[in-house]
């Protein structure tokens, strides 16, 4: 790689917004842009077209980048160039992104992969803790991701999409991610209020969101308290027949609902203890990711990383 190659750009694709970072190699945002995706949304070409269009502006201001990385909200091909699925943004879906992006910038590398795999790959790279070279990474917020790191690489599974925790089958072989979502956990709150209104607290009446459930926690509120032991045995539960499966001993938690695990915590302990043997929890380590609100920015940019030696 050449060694003026110092700055990378990572465009973390949301529903709602895009994040574009520009990074250096030591994992630092040089700059940030938030930028709304409505008008792509409603652009007549598309999506697809309009993203692709709407990169030039960057490449102008930040003439420097060679190597971008994307990271989608949901499934795409294993060869990492066609968005396949992807729930917040349909208009993506069988775009060939990484040929349009290639067409219109010839001068340009191009890096996909799914957001959850990205944010992993980030922690992998830039992570304050010196990840290992194998760990599960879970992130929990509007849905539940997840990604495997499998000796320094993303597991991806035969088609390309390995790893998506948030559809396993859960209690009353709901998702996962239906259950303990940023939906299902506000849903799981209202019902807790409902059962002890004496210990609602300050929650009685209030607009419920999840920033509010991790600060009353945080308060000792004993409805937050219980909301969360109820998502940790969920959560537990999963994570025990995801080590079987995989056999990992390291789990990594990002995703803005994360701010809530000290609380979820014990309860996904004693679950994962209760039912897994000796092999799996000598050596289990379970921790928060370190990346926290950067963790899609830093992780799309890390996508350059791959395979480029640095």
């Amino acid at each position: 790689m050449d060694k003026a190659v110092t700055h990378f750009l990572g465009v973390d694709v949301g529903g709602t917004h895009l994040k574009i970072g520009l990074v250096d190699k030591d994992g630092q945002i040089v700059d940030f842009q938030k930028e709304d995706t409505t008008p792509f949304r409603d652009h007549q070409d598309g999506f697809g077209p309009a993203f692709i269009a709407g990169l030039a502006k960057y490449f102008e201001k930040y003439p420097e980048v060679e190597k971008v990385g994307i990271g989608l909200p949901g499934l795409i091909s294993k060869d990492r160039t066609t968005p396949l699925e992807i729930p917040a943004i349909p208009g993506l879906n069988n775009f060939n992104l990484k040929e349009g992006l290639k067409n219109a910038y010839p001068d340009k590398e191009f890096f996909l992969e799914n957001d959850a795999a990205a944010a992993a790959i980030g922690e992998f790279y830039f992570g304050k803790d010196d990840p290992s070279d194998n760990f599960l990474f879970i992130t929990m917020g509007t849905g539940i991701g997840s990604a495997l790191v499998l000796d320094g690489e993303v597991f991806k599974g035969s088609r390309g999409n390995a790893m998506e925790m948030g559809h396993m089958l859960s209690k009353g072989s709901a998702r996962l991610e239906t259950l303990i979502g940023r939906k299902g956990i506000l849903d799981i709150l209202e019902r807790m209020i409902a059962a002890y209104p004496d210990k609602a607290g300050r929650l009685a009446g209030a607009e419920l969101g999840t920033h509010l459930l991790v600060d009353t926690a945080k308060e000792g509120n004993e409805v937050s308290l219980m909301v969360f032991k109820e998502v940790g045995l969920m959560l537990g539960e999963a994570i025990v027949s995801t080590i079987r499966i995989l056999d990992v001993t390291e789990v990594y938690f990002g995703g803005g609902i994360s701010a809530g695990l000290e609380f979820m915590l014990p309860e996904i302990e004693r679950t994962i203890r209760q039912y897994l043997t000796i092999y799996y929890n000598k050596d289990l380590v379970l921790k928060k990711a370190t990346l926290e609100n950067n963790a899609g920015t830093l992780g799309a940019a890390a996508l350059c990383f791959m395979g480029s030696g640095l």
